[in-house]
C-alpha cells in the first residue's frame, strides 16, 4: 500500500490509461524498473540525472568561474608575481 495525495494519485490513473493497463501493473512496468536503475546505479556509483539535472548541471559548469580573493591571491603567487 502507498499513500499519495489526490493529484498524485489522478497522475498514475491517468498515465495507467494512457498505456490501457492498471494502476497496478503501470507501477510494476514503470516504478520497479525505475527503482532497479537507481539501485544499479548507486553500486556502480553511476550518477544518473533527469533531463532537467543534466540541463542544471550544463548550465552550472558553463558558467564564468567566479574567483574568491584567496583564489585570485594564491593564483599570483603560484605565477610568481607575489
Amino acid at each position: 500500500m502507498v499513500r499519495l495525495d489526490d493529484e498524485s494519485k489522478q497522475s498514475l490513473v491517468e498515465a495507467a490509461e494512457l498505456r490501457r493497463i492498471s494502476i497496478s501493473d503501470y507501477v510494476r512496468t514503470v516504478t520497479v524498473p525505475q527503482a532497479r536503475r537507481e539501485v544499479r546505479a548507486a553500486r556502480e556509483r553511476v550518477i544518473a540525472l533527469s533531463p532537467d539535472e543534466q540541463l542544471a548541471l550544463w548550465q552550472a559548469l558553463h558558467e564564468p568561474v567566479k574567483l574568491t580573493t584567496a583564489q585570485r591571491k594564491l593564483s599570483a603567487i603560484m605565477r610568481g608575481e607575489a
